[in-house]
């Protein structure tokens, strides 16, 4: 019986002792594999997962693995559950200190501060799924974004400086072109001043006269298409000039205005031609426009005998044969008039005498040639 009991205290003790040996060894294999698990959290090479604690004054980032994070924290494991692509949170209100204690307790399965971690955890996320890699990518986007719009800004700044810059280069270059016309104009003015005063006056503008030539020569269609082909001051003194002008031009009208300020002239229908003499025209007549006698008004003189005008390249502008009724030099002036001649006189008035000769020109040959023209067609 003695022996039994013996047996049995001695079994009993063996299983204790075996039960302890158990304990230890379970103990120890714990202990190194919650320090093979710190250890791993630990290695920089293994720490796939990043924690940003944002604190505004001294925020931090701290890189744990992933799979012991979620394996370790009831919290994270749920957390994480379905979130593969979840590679960083968003934490507040803590301090890297106290963060730190807090991933230790995860690696060292210390329950009792899991257990408080896991309770206010909640409350110190910023609680976002979104605000994760997505968001990321969305404000680093945004950033880029803004940057972009600055850029744009600061080249739109740019391109309006430069545009007020030629806008402001345009409005001088018009100004400057206003300017520069405004000026052609006022130039452009000035000449044709200049030039008006310079140009010799044609008589037959003046209205009554023309319509009294128009009504002597009493031929519309030449009229209307005459044009001014020889000017003695603007194509020369020179009987050479004269006759390029208007030899073998038919119809031909002369005016003649002296520097005393009297204005005669004749017609032929018939027209000059080189070197040719006595130029037979019963149609061709001669004129008194204006001359010194107040009582004189203007009169046509119709032709009485052969040869109305003469036409020699020596000679400028000859109305009449031999004496000749109206005669001008090969430089166009001096020249004479014989009035009475060839053309039938005013009643009243004789051949020869000084009333005759003068009342043309003034006198006989002491007249000068102020501007004589030739129109034809």
């Amino acid at each position: 019986m003695d022996n039994n009991n013996n047996n049995n205290q001695i079994e009993n003790a063996n299983q204790n002792e075996n039960e302890n040996e158990m304990k230890n060894l379970e103990k120890k294999v714990t202990k190194n594999l919650i320090e093979d698990y710190s250890n791993l959290l630990n290695e920089n090479s293994f720490k796939d997962f990043s924690i940003f604690v944002e604190n505004k004054s001294n925020p931090f980032e701290i890189k744990v693995h992933k799979s012991i994070l979620s394996s370790r924290s009831p919290f994270f494991n749920e957390f994480l559950k379905g979130q593969n692509h979840l590679n960083k949170i968003f934490l507040n209100q803590f301090n890297k200190k106290e963060m730190e204690s807090i991933l230790n307790s995860i690696s060292k399965q210390d329950f009792d501060k899991l257990k408080q971690f896991d309770f206010f955890l909640p409350n110190s996320f910023l609680i976002n799924f979104e605000r994760t890699i997505f968001e990321i990518q969305d404000e680093e986007n945004q950033t880029k974004i803004k940057d972009k719009e600055k850029k744009i800004k600061r080249r739109d700044k740019r391109i309006k400086s430069f545009e007020s810059k030629n806008q402001k280069q345009k409005q001088e270059i018009e100004k400057k072109d206003k300017e520069n016309q405004q000026m052609k104009i006022e130039i452009e003015d000035k000449w044709k001043k200049e030039i008006e005063k310079k140009k010799p006056k044609i008589e037959i503008e003046e209205k009554w006269k023309k319509e009294k030539l128009q009504e002597w020569i009493n031929d519309n269609d030449f009229f209307s298409k005459m044009k001014k082909g020889f000017s003695a001051k603007r194509d020369g003194f020179n009987s050479q000039n004269w006759h390029k002008a208007v030899d073998g031009k038919g119809k031909t009208l002369v005016i003649i205005k002296t520097k005393q300020n009297f204005i005669f002239g004749g017609f032929t229908q018939v027209g000059f031609n080189g070197n040719k003499g006595g130029i037979n025209d019963s149609s061709a007549f001669i004129f008194s426009l204006r001359n010194d006698k107040g009582n004189r008004i203007p009169a046509k003189f119709t032709i009485k005998q052969n040869y109305a005008i003469y036409s020699n390249l020596s000679y400028g502008p000859t109305f009449g044969s031999g004496g000749h009724d109206i005669w001008l030099n090969s430089n166009l002036q001096p020249g004479y008039s014989n009035f009475g001649n060839s053309y039938n006189l005013p009643n009243g008035i004789t051949y020869g005498t000084n009333e005759a000769q003068s009342y043309l020109a003034g006198s006989y040959k002491s007249w000068v040639v102020d501007e004589f023209e030739s129109y034809f067609i």
